[in-house]
């Protein structure tokens, strides 16, 4: 009937059709590895190792191994020198592994096979790309450590009453800024009364972004009302940091 109604439904109709090949397509590559890891689906990362020599093979699958987390475990589920075979490829679609190639290349049925089963070969010519590669994939696969930072105070100084919204506090900006999407902390009498979000911030009788320091604004909590003269309210942004090994 309309254009909103119309992209409800697309999206809708697009993420059950992407849960539904994630559910049901056997194999993976590096990227989609990190995103079914991320919601839950998977732990382990199972690596076929093909290389040059016994001596790269074990390097490689020692350093591997010592990449393995808490909340990624590193499998070394087949190793061997020579060519990528039809059957390493055959091994990781059995096993949603993915294939490193040290210094050899996969025989052309083998390439055929890879692709039409959706495996991933990783080609390396150097130990410590190859090492690099897997060490990013694990990185990306652990959750990020989320930061609070204070980037502004607020005191409140009149209550202002709205039969719609309920209160609304008069504030003025002693330090930093506060911005429409920050989240708030209410202090009083050097406690955390309460935690939210937003639900408005103006100034005068305009919806504004954000309020920088020294300027007066007007701010509602969004479901919370318990605002008083005198709390502090703290404007707060949280910093995704990503994780490292």
């Amino acid at each position: 009937e309309n254009e909103k109604t119309a992209k409800e439904i697309a999206n809708k109709k697009f993420k059950i059709k992407r849960e539904q090949e994630l559910r049901t397509k056997k194999h993976i590559t590096f990227e989609e590895f990190s995103q079914r890891t991320n919601i839950g689906k998977f732990k382990e990362l199972n690596i076929i190792i093909k290389a040059d020599t016994e001596g790269s093979i074990e390097a490689l699958s020692d350093s591997f191994l010592k990449l393995s987390q808490p909340e990624v475990k590193v499998s070394i589920i087949h190793k061997a020198i020579g060519e990528v075979t039809e059957s390493d490829v055959s091994t990781a679609s059995t096993s949603d592994g993915i294939i490193i190639a040290f210094h050899v290349k996969a025989s052309s049925k083998a390439k055929t096979l890879a692709e039409k089963e959706t495996i991933e070969i990783k080609n390396h010519i150097v130990i410590y790309h190859a090492i690099d590669d897997v060490k990013q994939q694990i990185i990306n696969l652990l959750e990020p450590e989320y930061k609070e930072i204070i980037v502004g105070t607020v005191e409140v100084k009149e209550i202002f009453k709205n039969s719609k919204i309920g209160n609304i506090a008069g504030c003025f900006v002693l330090d930093g800024y506060v911005k429409r999407n920050n989240k708030v902390k209410l202090i009083r009498d050097e406690k955390t009364i309460h935690t939210g979000d937003i639900f408005q911030l103006k100034r005068f009788k305009d919806d504004v972004g954000e309020v920088k320091n020294g300027y007066e604004c007007g701010l509602s909590i969004k479901n919370y009302q318990d605002i008083q003269v005198g709390d502090i309210i703290q404007s707060i942004e949280i910093y995704i940091i990503k994780r490292t090994i």
